[in-house]
Protein backbone atom coordinates (compact mmCIF):
# COMPACT_ATOMS: atom_id res chain seq x y z
CA UNK A 1 0.00 0.00 0.00
CA UNK A 2 1.43 3.30 -0.78
CA UNK A 3 1.71 6.31 1.11
CA UNK A 4 -0.01 8.94 0.92
CA UNK A 5 1.37 12.20 0.72
CA UNK A 6 0.30 14.77 3.05
CA UNK A 7 -1.47 18.11 1.82
CA UNK A 8 -4.10 20.71 2.58
CA UNK A 9 -6.74 21.95 0.10
CA UNK A 10 -5.56 24.89 -2.26
CA UNK A 11 -6.83 28.33 -0.46
CA UNK A 12 -6.55 27.49 3.07
CA UNK A 13 -3.15 27.02 5.19
CA UNK A 14 -1.55 26.17 8.39
CA UNK A 15 -0.57 28.06 11.03
CA UNK A 16 2.68 27.47 13.36
CA UNK A 17 3.07 29.06 16.56
CA UNK A 18 4.94 31.74 15.73
CA UNK A 19 2.01 33.47 13.08
CA UNK A 20 -0.80 32.64 15.45
CA UNK A 21 1.27 34.47 17.99
CA UNK A 22 1.28 37.30 15.17
CA UNK A 23 -2.57 37.07 14.42
CA UNK A 24 -3.33 36.93 18.29
CA UNK A 25 -1.81 40.48 18.20
CA UNK A 26 -4.06 41.49 15.33
CA UNK A 27 -7.11 39.99 16.68
CA UNK A 28 -6.01 41.97 19.84
CA UNK A 29 -5.67 45.19 18.55
CA UNK A 30 -9.19 45.51 16.86
CA UNK A 31 -10.64 43.24 20.06
CA UNK A 32 -9.96 45.97 21.87
CA UNK A 33 -10.78 48.57 19.52
CA UNK A 34 -14.26 47.18 19.02
CA UNK A 35 -14.99 46.95 23.18
CA UNK A 36 -13.78 50.40 23.58
CA UNK A 37 -16.84 51.27 21.09
CA UNK A 38 -19.41 49.03 23.18
CA UNK A 39 -19.49 46.17 20.77
CA UNK A 40 -20.28 42.70 22.83
CA UNK A 41 -18.47 39.59 21.38
CA UNK A 42 -20.54 36.70 19.60
CA UNK A 43 -20.29 33.49 17.57
CA UNK A 44 -22.30 31.38 15.33
CA UNK A 45 -22.02 28.21 13.76
CA UNK A 46 -19.36 27.33 11.20
CA UNK A 47 -22.59 26.11 9.12
CA UNK A 48 -25.60 27.31 8.07
CA UNK A 49 -28.79 26.30 6.53
CA UNK A 50 -28.18 26.68 2.87
CA UNK A 51 -31.76 28.59 2.24
CA UNK A 52 -30.60 31.38 4.85
CA UNK A 53 -27.15 32.24 2.79
CA UNK A 54 -28.92 31.89 -0.73
CA UNK A 55 -30.26 34.95 -2.03
CA UNK A 56 -28.27 37.07 0.09
CA UNK A 57 -25.23 37.77 -2.19
CA UNK A 58 -26.13 38.16 -5.53
CA UNK A 59 -25.42 35.47 -8.30
CA UNK A 60 -21.81 35.76 -8.11
CA UNK A 61 -21.98 34.98 -4.20
CA UNK A 62 -24.43 32.64 -4.19
CA UNK A 63 -21.77 30.83 -6.91
CA UNK A 64 -18.67 30.87 -4.15
CA UNK A 65 -20.83 29.16 -1.04
CA UNK A 66 -19.48 25.73 -0.09
CA UNK A 67 -22.18 23.50 0.01
CA UNK A 68 -22.16 20.41 2.06
CA UNK A 69 -23.54 16.95 1.29
CA UNK A 70 -25.57 16.00 3.28
CA UNK A 71 -25.10 12.77 5.29
CA UNK A 72 -25.12 9.30 4.39
CA UNK A 73 -26.67 8.28 0.74
CA UNK A 74 -27.16 12.06 -0.31
CA UNK A 75 -28.43 10.78 -3.95
CA UNK A 76 -31.24 8.62 -2.04
CA UNK A 77 -33.79 11.40 -2.83
CA UNK A 78 -32.99 12.64 -6.23
CA UNK A 79 -33.91 10.99 -9.48
CA UNK A 80 -32.49 11.49 -12.97
CA UNK A 81 -34.56 14.10 -14.01
CA UNK A 82 -33.05 16.39 -10.99
CA UNK A 83 -29.90 16.18 -13.00
CA UNK A 84 -31.48 16.99 -16.13
CA UNK A 85 -32.73 20.22 -14.50
CA UNK A 86 -28.98 21.62 -13.71
CA UNK A 87 -26.73 22.02 -11.32
CA UNK A 88 -28.74 24.59 -8.99
CA UNK A 89 -31.61 22.06 -8.76
CA UNK A 90 -29.67 19.59 -8.03
CA UNK A 91 -27.72 21.40 -5.01
CA UNK A 92 -31.66 22.04 -3.68
CA UNK A 93 -31.82 18.02 -3.05
CA UNK A 94 -28.47 16.90 -1.84
CA UNK A 95 -27.43 19.75 0.20
CA UNK A 96 -29.37 20.77 2.93
CA UNK A 97 -25.96 23.26 4.63
CA UNK A 98 -23.37 25.42 3.33
CA UNK A 99 -20.01 27.18 5.32
CA UNK A 100 -20.95 30.36 6.05
CA UNK A 101 -20.28 33.03 3.37
CA UNK A 102 -19.43 35.84 5.83
CA UNK A 103 -20.54 36.93 9.39
CA UNK A 104 -22.96 39.62 8.76
CA UNK A 105 -25.97 37.11 7.48
CA UNK A 106 -25.06 34.55 10.67
CA UNK A 107 -25.67 37.63 12.52
CA UNK A 108 -29.00 38.78 11.13
CA UNK A 109 -30.08 35.25 11.17
CA UNK A 110 -29.22 35.23 14.94
CA UNK A 111 -31.06 38.89 15.58
CA UNK A 112 -33.91 37.40 14.01
CA UNK A 113 -34.34 34.18 16.33
CA UNK A 114 -33.08 35.83 19.38
CA UNK A 115 -34.97 39.65 18.97
CA UNK A 116 -36.93 39.18 22.61
CA UNK A 117 -33.76 38.33 24.42
CA UNK A 118 -31.69 41.16 23.25
CA UNK A 119 -31.64 44.90 23.63
CA UNK A 120 -31.68 47.17 21.20
CA UNK A 121 -29.45 48.72 19.90
CA UNK A 122 -27.32 45.54 19.65
CA UNK A 123 -24.02 45.81 18.91
CA UNK A 124 -21.90 42.93 18.50
CA UNK A 125 -18.21 41.85 16.97
CA UNK A 126 -17.35 38.79 15.96
CA UNK A 127 -14.14 37.18 15.19
CA UNK A 128 -14.37 34.18 13.08
CA UNK A 129 -13.40 32.04 10.32
CA UNK A 130 -15.45 32.16 6.73
CA UNK A 131 -15.25 30.04 3.81
CA UNK A 132 -15.58 31.18 -0.25
CA UNK A 133 -15.35 29.13 -3.01
CA UNK A 134 -12.88 31.64 -4.66
CA UNK A 135 -10.29 31.14 -6.69
CA UNK A 136 -6.95 31.43 -4.56
CA UNK A 137 -4.51 34.14 -5.21
CA UNK A 138 -2.17 36.49 -3.06
CA UNK A 139 -4.46 38.31 -0.49
CA UNK A 140 -7.25 35.91 -1.39
CA UNK A 141 -7.95 32.36 0.33
CA UNK A 142 -10.63 30.03 0.72
CA UNK A 143 -10.62 29.90 4.51
CA UNK A 144 -9.79 33.01 6.40
CA UNK A 145 -11.08 34.89 9.23
CA UNK A 146 -13.06 38.01 9.20
CA UNK A 147 -13.74 40.72 12.22
CA UNK A 148 -16.75 42.29 12.22
CA UNK A 149 -18.97 45.23 14.14
CA UNK A 150 -22.39 45.64 13.62
CA UNK A 151 -25.14 47.78 15.57
CA UNK A 152 -28.82 47.04 14.28
CA UNK A 153 -31.65 48.56 16.07
CA UNK A 154 -31.16 52.55 15.47
CA UNK A 155 -31.12 54.44 11.78
CA UNK A 156 -28.96 57.00 13.70
CA UNK A 157 -25.51 57.87 11.25
CA UNK A 158 -23.27 58.26 14.48
CA UNK A 159 -23.08 54.50 13.82
CA UNK A 160 -21.32 55.11 10.66
CA UNK A 161 -19.00 57.94 11.95
CA UNK A 162 -18.22 55.73 14.66
CA UNK A 163 -17.18 52.82 11.92
CA UNK A 164 -14.91 55.84 10.54
CA UNK A 165 -13.39 55.92 14.00
CA UNK A 166 -12.82 52.77 14.62
CA UNK A 167 -11.14 51.64 10.65
CA UNK A 168 -9.23 55.06 11.65
CA UNK A 169 -8.27 53.21 15.48
CA UNK A 170 -7.92 49.71 14.53
CA UNK A 171 -5.12 50.66 11.59
CA UNK A 172 -3.58 53.37 13.33
CA UNK A 173 -2.96 50.79 16.18
CA UNK A 174 -1.55 48.26 14.48
CA UNK A 175 1.18 50.91 13.19
CA UNK A 176 -0.17 51.77 9.86
CA UNK A 177 0.30 54.93 8.44
CA UNK A 178 -1.15 55.29 4.80
CA UNK A 179 -4.27 54.46 3.91
CA UNK A 180 -7.60 55.59 2.83
CA UNK A 181 -10.89 54.90 4.09
CA UNK A 182 -13.38 55.43 1.05
CA UNK A 183 -17.25 55.92 1.40
CA UNK A 184 -20.09 56.19 -0.60
CA UNK A 185 -23.94 55.62 -0.82
CA UNK A 186 -26.22 53.25 -2.25
CA UNK A 187 -28.31 56.63 -2.79
CA UNK A 188 -25.84 58.50 -4.45
CA UNK A 189 -25.64 55.45 -7.20
CA UNK A 190 -28.90 55.04 -7.60
CA UNK A 191 -29.39 58.68 -7.92
CA UNK A 192 -26.76 58.28 -10.72
CA UNK A 193 -28.43 55.96 -12.67
CA UNK A 194 -31.94 58.12 -12.61
CA UNK A 195 -29.63 60.88 -13.77
CA UNK A 196 -28.60 59.39 -16.74
CA UNK A 197 -31.93 58.19 -17.67
CA UNK A 198 -31.48 54.27 -16.47
CA UNK A 199 -33.27 54.28 -13.54
CA UNK A 200 -33.41 50.66 -11.55
CA UNK A 201 -30.41 50.02 -13.54
CA UNK A 202 -27.98 50.55 -10.74
CA UNK A 203 -27.17 46.87 -10.21
CA UNK A 204 -25.60 46.60 -13.63
CA UNK A 205 -23.96 49.97 -13.21
CA UNK A 206 -22.45 49.32 -9.87
CA UNK A 207 -20.77 45.78 -10.50
CA UNK A 208 -19.18 47.56 -14.01
CA UNK A 209 -17.66 50.94 -12.15
CA UNK A 210 -16.61 48.24 -9.23
CA UNK A 211 -14.12 47.11 -11.78
CA UNK A 212 -13.24 50.85 -12.37
CA UNK A 213 -9.71 50.36 -11.24
CA UNK A 214 -8.75 47.21 -12.30
CA UNK A 215 -10.05 47.37 -15.95
CA UNK A 216 -10.15 51.42 -16.35
CA UNK A 217 -12.81 53.24 -18.27
CA UNK A 218 -12.32 51.50 -21.25
CA UNK A 219 -13.33 48.46 -19.42
CA UNK A 220 -16.09 50.05 -17.55
CA UNK A 221 -18.12 51.38 -21.06
CA UNK A 222 -17.22 48.09 -22.67
CA UNK A 223 -18.76 46.04 -19.97
CA UNK A 224 -21.76 48.79 -19.69
CA UNK A 225 -22.32 48.75 -22.93
CA UNK A 226 -22.77 44.74 -22.77
CA UNK A 227 -25.30 44.82 -20.19
CA UNK A 228 -27.23 46.91 -21.89
CA UNK A 229 -26.61 50.30 -20.79
CA UNK A 230 -27.10 52.96 -23.64
CA UNK A 231 -24.49 54.75 -25.42
CA UNK A 232 -25.82 58.49 -23.92
CA UNK A 233 -25.95 56.79 -20.89
CA UNK A 234 -22.35 55.70 -20.76
CA UNK A 235 -21.21 58.98 -21.34
CA UNK A 236 -23.10 60.75 -19.13
CA UNK A 237 -21.49 58.54 -16.81
CA UNK A 238 -18.14 60.17 -17.58
CA UNK A 239 -18.01 63.50 -15.47
CA UNK A 240 -18.05 61.17 -12.36
CA UNK A 241 -15.23 59.81 -13.25
CA UNK A 242 -13.34 63.30 -12.87
CA UNK A 243 -14.93 64.54 -9.33
CA UNK A 244 -12.52 66.61 -7.55
CA UNK A 245 -11.13 68.60 -4.51
CA UNK A 246 -11.52 68.30 -0.90
CA UNK A 247 -14.84 65.72 0.33
CA UNK A 248 -17.29 68.84 0.89
CA UNK A 249 -16.44 70.37 -2.61
CA UNK A 250 -16.91 66.64 -4.21
CA UNK A 251 -20.60 66.42 -2.42
CA UNK A 252 -21.24 70.44 -3.82
CA UNK A 253 -20.14 69.26 -7.54
CA UNK A 254 -22.86 65.96 -6.97
CA UNK A 255 -25.52 68.22 -5.39
CA UNK A 256 -25.74 69.78 -8.86
CA UNK A 257 -25.65 66.72 -10.55
CA UNK A 258 -27.71 64.52 -8.62
CA UNK A 259 -30.36 67.06 -6.63
CA UNK A 260 -33.33 66.62 -9.00
CA UNK A 261 -33.15 62.69 -7.61
CA UNK A 262 -35.08 61.95 -4.76
CA UNK A 263 -32.68 58.51 -4.23
CA UNK A 264 -29.27 61.26 -4.79
CA UNK A 265 -30.66 63.74 -2.00
CA UNK A 266 -30.87 61.39 0.52
CA UNK A 267 -27.42 59.37 -0.18
CA UNK A 268 -26.33 63.18 0.07
CA UNK A 269 -28.21 64.23 2.78
CA UNK A 270 -26.77 60.96 5.01
CA UNK A 271 -22.80 61.71 4.00
CA UNK A 272 -23.40 65.50 4.75
CA UNK A 273 -24.81 64.10 8.28
CA UNK A 274 -21.82 61.36 9.03
CA UNK A 275 -19.33 64.44 7.81
CA UNK A 276 -20.59 66.91 10.49
CA UNK A 277 -20.49 63.72 13.42
CA UNK A 278 -16.91 63.37 12.52
CA UNK A 279 -16.26 66.77 12.51
CA UNK A 280 -17.96 67.01 16.08
CA UNK A 281 -15.78 63.71 17.03
CA UNK A 282 -12.85 65.73 15.66
CA UNK A 283 -11.73 62.55 13.72
CA UNK A 284 -8.28 62.30 12.46
CA UNK A 285 -9.66 60.77 9.79
CA UNK A 286 -10.87 64.04 8.29
CA UNK A 287 -7.21 65.63 8.62
CA UNK A 288 -3.98 65.41 6.77
CA UNK A 289 -2.97 62.06 7.81
CA UNK A 290 -1.55 60.36 4.79
CA UNK A 291 2.10 60.96 3.30
CA UNK A 292 0.40 62.22 0.18
CA UNK A 293 -1.39 64.71 2.53
CA UNK A 294 -4.74 63.69 1.80
CA UNK A 295 -7.28 62.68 4.47
CA UNK A 296 -7.49 59.63 5.46
CA UNK A 297 -11.24 59.51 4.83
CA UNK A 298 -12.09 59.98 0.49
CA UNK A 299 -15.83 60.65 -0.80
CA UNK A 300 -15.51 57.96 -4.13
CA UNK A 301 -18.65 57.80 -6.44
CA UNK A 302 -17.07 54.78 -7.77
CA UNK A 303 -17.27 52.29 -4.95
CA UNK A 304 -19.62 50.10 -5.08
CA UNK A 305 -19.35 46.97 -3.35
CA UNK A 306 -21.53 44.06 -5.04
CA UNK A 307 -23.38 42.68 -2.02
CA UNK A 308 -26.85 43.06 -2.48
CA UNK A 309 -27.93 43.82 0.82
CA UNK A 310 -26.61 47.34 1.05
CA UNK A 311 -28.89 50.25 0.86
CA UNK A 312 -26.86 52.94 2.46
CA UNK A 313 -22.96 54.20 3.57
CA UNK A 314 -20.91 52.08 1.96
CA UNK A 315 -17.13 51.80 3.00
CA UNK A 316 -13.41 50.43 2.06
CA UNK A 317 -10.10 50.73 2.94
CA UNK A 318 -6.99 50.21 0.72
CA UNK A 319 -3.37 50.38 2.43
CA UNK A 320 -1.90 52.51 -0.77
CA UNK A 321 1.95 52.09 0.06
CA UNK A 322 0.98 47.73 -0.72
CA UNK A 323 0.12 45.68 -3.38
CA UNK A 324 -3.12 44.34 -1.56
CA UNK A 325 -6.61 44.57 -2.26
CA UNK A 326 -9.25 46.60 0.11
CA UNK A 327 -8.63 45.04 4.00
CA UNK A 328 -11.88 46.57 5.28
CA UNK A 329 -15.62 46.97 3.97
CA UNK A 330 -18.70 47.32 5.20
CA UNK A 331 -22.03 49.48 5.32
CA UNK A 332 -25.85 50.15 6.26
CA UNK A 333 -28.13 47.21 5.30
CA UNK A 334 -31.96 47.99 6.65
CA UNK A 335 -33.43 45.15 4.96
CA UNK A 336 -31.08 42.15 5.57
CA UNK A 337 -33.51 41.41 8.77
CA UNK A 338 -36.72 41.42 6.65
CA UNK A 339 -35.35 38.81 4.71
CA UNK A 340 -36.18 36.40 7.75
CA UNK A 341 -39.17 37.91 8.98
CA UNK A 342 -38.23 40.91 11.03
CA UNK A 343 -38.50 43.71 8.79
CA UNK A 344 -38.17 47.28 9.90
CA UNK A 345 -34.67 47.11 11.53
CA UNK A 346 -31.92 48.78 10.58
CA UNK A 347 -28.28 47.72 10.67
CA UNK A 348 -24.73 48.71 9.59
CA UNK A 349 -21.38 47.01 10.01
CA UNK A 350 -18.05 46.50 8.61
CA UNK A 351 -15.46 43.51 8.53
CA UNK A 352 -11.93 43.63 8.78
CA UNK A 353 -9.95 41.03 6.74
CA UNK A 354 -7.00 39.72 9.21
CA UNK A 355 -5.43 37.57 6.80
CA UNK A 356 -4.57 40.86 4.28
CA UNK A 357 -3.80 42.81 6.96
CA UNK A 358 -1.58 40.20 8.69
CA UNK A 359 0.63 40.05 4.92
CA UNK A 360 0.23 44.08 4.68
CA UNK A 361 1.76 44.27 8.27
CA UNK A 362 4.35 41.52 7.19
CA UNK A 363 5.18 43.41 3.69
CA UNK A 364 5.93 46.84 5.71
CA UNK A 365 7.71 44.83 8.62
CA UNK A 366 5.25 46.16 11.20
CA UNK A 367 5.11 43.61 13.98
CA UNK A 368 6.32 44.27 17.25
CA UNK A 369 8.90 41.82 18.44
CA UNK A 370 6.34 41.15 21.72
CA UNK A 371 4.14 39.75 19.19
CA UNK A 372 5.93 36.82 18.23
CA UNK A 373 6.80 36.06 22.38
CA UNK A 374 4.69 33.09 24.73
CA UNK A 375 7.81 32.77 27.23
CA UNK A 376 9.16 35.84 29.46
CA UNK A 377 11.67 33.49 31.44
CA UNK A 378 13.63 30.13 30.41
CA UNK A 379 15.05 27.81 33.25
CA UNK A 380 17.94 26.41 31.99
CA UNK A 381 19.14 22.97 33.89
CA UNK A 382 22.56 21.47 34.23
CA UNK A 383 22.16 18.02 36.18
CA UNK A 384 19.18 16.85 38.27
CA UNK A 385 19.66 18.76 41.38
CA UNK A 386 19.29 21.64 39.16
CA UNK A 387 16.35 20.57 37.90
CA UNK A 388 14.98 19.73 41.12
CA UNK A 389 16.05 23.45 42.70
CA UNK A 390 14.48 25.40 39.73
CA UNK A 391 10.77 23.40 39.88
CA UNK A 392 10.05 25.70 43.10
CA UNK A 393 11.19 28.72 41.13
CA UNK A 394 9.56 28.39 38.43
CA UNK A 395 6.37 27.59 39.91
CA UNK A 396 6.82 31.14 42.16
CA UNK A 397 7.73 32.64 38.21
CA UNK A 398 4.33 31.45 37.09
CA UNK A 399 1.98 32.09 40.60
CA UNK A 400 3.43 35.87 39.82
CA UNK A 401 1.97 35.70 36.38
CA UNK A 402 5.11 35.51 34.75
CA UNK A 403 4.98 33.24 31.44
CA UNK A 404 8.11 30.74 32.39
CA UNK A 405 9.45 27.36 31.62
CA UNK A 406 12.02 25.17 32.65
CA UNK A 407 14.06 23.20 29.58
CA UNK A 408 12.62 19.67 30.14
CA UNK A 409 16.00 17.89 30.56
CA UNK A 410 20.02 18.66 31.17
CA UNK A 411 21.91 20.07 28.11
CA UNK A 412 24.55 21.53 26.78
CA UNK A 413 24.21 25.80 27.41
CA UNK A 414 24.49 26.37 23.80
CA UNK A 415 21.38 24.12 23.06
CA UNK A 416 19.17 25.93 25.96
CA UNK A 417 20.65 29.22 24.73
CA UNK A 418 19.65 28.71 21.11
CA UNK A 419 16.44 27.80 22.46
CA UNK A 420 15.71 30.77 23.92
CA UNK A 421 16.71 32.82 20.81
CA UNK A 422 14.61 30.76 18.37
CA UNK A 423 11.79 31.34 21.20
CA UNK A 424 12.44 34.67 21.24
CA UNK A 425 12.26 34.39 24.93
CA UNK A 426 13.77 37.74 26.27
CA UNK A 427 15.02 36.58 29.73
CA UNK A 428 17.22 33.27 31.05
CA UNK A 429 17.98 32.20 34.56
CA UNK A 430 20.82 29.79 35.08
CA UNK A 431 21.24 27.80 38.20
CA UNK A 432 24.44 26.17 38.75
CA UNK A 433 25.88 25.03 41.80
CA UNK A 434 26.88 28.29 42.80
CA UNK A 435 23.68 29.75 42.49
CA UNK A 436 21.96 27.13 44.39
CA UNK A 437 24.64 27.95 47.11
CA UNK A 438 23.99 32.00 47.43
CA UNK A 439 20.46 32.00 46.88
CA UNK A 440 21.30 34.20 43.59
CA UNK A 441 20.47 32.99 40.35
CA UNK A 442 21.54 34.43 36.96
CA UNK A 443 19.39 36.35 35.17
CA UNK A 444 20.25 37.10 31.52
CA UNK A 445 18.75 39.80 29.15
CA UNK A 446 19.10 38.33 25.99
CA UNK A 447 18.71 41.36 23.96
CA UNK A 448 20.79 43.81 25.99
CA UNK A 449 23.54 40.53 26.93
CA UNK A 450 23.50 41.77 30.48
CA UNK A 451 23.77 39.26 33.40
CA UNK A 452 22.44 40.15 37.42
CA UNK A 453 23.11 37.82 39.84
CA UNK A 454 19.64 38.11 42.00
CA UNK A 455 17.56 36.56 44.21
CA UNK A 456 14.05 34.79 43.41
CA UNK A 457 12.02 37.59 44.36
CA UNK A 458 14.01 40.27 42.62
CA UNK A 459 14.06 38.36 39.58
CA UNK A 460 10.13 38.63 40.15
CA UNK A 461 9.90 42.23 40.78
CA UNK A 462 12.07 43.20 37.67
CA UNK A 463 10.05 40.97 35.31
CA UNK A 464 7.10 42.06 36.41
CA UNK A 465 8.01 45.91 35.57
Amino acid sequence: MSKEKPSIPKGTRDFGPAVVARRNYIFGVIRRTFEKYGYLPLETPAMEQLSVLTGKYGDEGDQLIFKILNSGDFLAKTKSEDIEQGHKHLTRKISEKALRYDLTVPFARFVVMNRNEITFPFKRYQIQPVWRADRPQKGRYREFYQCDADVVGTNSLLCEAEIVQMIDGALTDLGLTDFTIKINHRGVLAGIAEAIGEKGREGDICVAIDKLDKIGRDGVRKELLERGITEAAVGKLEPLYDLNGTNEEKLAQLQTILGATAEGERGLNDLHQVWQYLQGLQSRALMAENPSGEPRLMLDVTLARGLSYYTGCIFEVKVNNVSMGSISGGGRYDNLTGMFGLPGVSGVGFSFGVDRIYDVLEELQLFPESSQQSTTALIVQFDKASEMYALPVLQQLRDAGISAELYPEPAKLKKQMGYADQKNIPYVILIGSEEMASGKLKLRDMKQGEQQDLTVADIISKLMQ
